[in-house]
């Protein structure tokens, strides 16, 4: 019979470890639930986690930094297993305390375990950290708190945070392509300016204006970045970092996002994906008893373009004094006929909350598609533009020698 380790937490919030023999992990998971223990780690001879949950050791190498997304989804979905299996909050909270290998995530818990300790609801400890959680995660464990129902609001936090991820993760998939595509371009034609075309300067130093414009133009950019490239490039930087900062601060913020929603195809896109935010929140908001009002303050504030944030600002106010849901969206002049009609429809049936998040699987499935297919003609196009850009510099280049022999004969 094979023997598996284990790990699990004491009703007090400790950790102990230990072996057992069993027929399959399921036994091992049986037999520990029988001793008041909550399995958190089995492992076999093969070293696969099947436990509810599978936390590592402390690596010594522990990763640094700020709290981010990745570490608040990992303690969501690490709390929910535990609460579902019945540790109470304050150990469960011990535990991952004990389990947490990134000193900023052990800092917050230890924060947060404080003031639950001290009397205060959990999700008004988590307020106090509103930078890392956000409206949203408060106001959902809010509902959980007020339902009774906190493992499954967890739960429901975890499958929305994995459906965001997985959105911006394949937009940024998605961009990773053509930006190593337009880098390469950009290389190649330092490379042939920088390097190959001084190399004719020698036999083209006589010619003057008898050598061909177009070879007349090229042979200057190189000489250019053969003796200035150095100059060239801090000043590329300079302006690159000039640029980056202030598209990072306010007013550059807004000028960006106003220009980047008329963008063909990638504006499109980016409007989906901004309502996509929206819909997604909103929905997962009702459906866990948050009130309308509070629900479409706090998704409006998911949405990262200030001017579609703005319009979205008007719904509140024109639900709270009597329109309707539907009403206030089509004031907005933001949603397309289909999500005014998949929301009219949960009006009519009192399922606001479920057409808002099937409004979100289909905005999410355009964004999507609208990238393969924006991929689909931007690599060729960059191929194309980098090949015409090296073509012109290599026909430049034998005009050159073709006057040469002209001038020859």
């Amino acid at each position: 019979m094979p023997e598996f380790a284990w790990r699990a937490a004491q009703a007090d919030g400790r950790l102990v470890e230990g072996r057992s023999e069993a027929a399959a992990a399921d036994a091992v998971l049986h037999q520990l639930r029988e001793r008041g223990l909550t399995p958190i780690k089995v492992e076999g001879a093969a070293h696969a986690a099947v436990g509810a949950l599978a936390f590592g050791r402390r690596s010594p190498s522990a990763p640094r930094g700020p709290v981010n997304r990745t570490d608040v989804l990992a303690l969501t979905s690490e709390l929910s297993v535990m609460l579902r299996a019945g540790l109470a909050l304050d150990n469960a909270l011990r535990v991952l305390i004990e389990m947490s290998a990134k000193p900023s995530v052990k800092a917050l818990l230890e924060g947060v375990l404080e003031d639950v300790k001290g009397g205060a609801p959990f999700s008004r400890a988590l307020a106090k950290h509103g930078g890392v959680f956000g409206d949203f995660y408060v106001n959902m464990v809010r509902s959980g708190e007020a339902s009774g129902q906190m493992s499954q609001v967890l739960e429901r936090l975890v499958a929305h945070m994995e459906r965001l991820r997985a959105l911006r993760e394949s937009v940024v998939s998605a961009t990773l392509y053509p930006a190593i595509l337009l880098g390469v371009a950009v290389l190649s034609l330092v490379g042939m300016l920088g390097f190959v075309v001084p190399q004719f300067e020698k036999l083209f130093a006589n010619m003057g204006d008898a050598l061909p414009l177009p070879t007349r133009v090229i042979m200057t950019m190189g000489h250019g970045f053969k003796s200035h490239g150095v100059l060239i490039a801090i000043v590329v930087l300079l302006v690159g970092v000039v640029g980056w900062r202030w598209l990072h601060s306010p007013g550059g913020r807004i000028w960006w996002q106003n220009r980047a929603l008329r963008l063909p195809i990638i504006g499109s896109l980016l409007y989906k994906y901004e309502l996509t935010l929206f819909a997604r929140s909103l929905g997962t908001l009702l459906g866990n008893g948050v009130p309308l009002l509070t629900g479409l303050h706090i998704a409006t504030e998911t949405v990262g373009n200030v001017h579609l944030r703005a319009a979205l600002s008007k719904m509140a106010p024109l639900v709270k004094e009597g329109s309707r849901m539907v009403s206030a969206m089509s004031a907005t002049q933001v949603f397309e006929p289909l999500a005014i009609n998949l929301v009219r429809v949960g009006e009519e049936t009192g399922s606001i909350g479920p057409m808002m998040n099937e409004l979100a699987d289909v905005l999410d499935r355009d964004v999507e598609i609208g990238i393969k297919r924006a991929l689909t003609l931007l690599e060729p196009v960059l191929i194309l533009v980098l090949g015409v850009l090296i073509a012109a510099i290599i026909v430049s280049i034998l005009l050159g020698i073709l006057s040469i022999n002209d001038l020859a004969g």
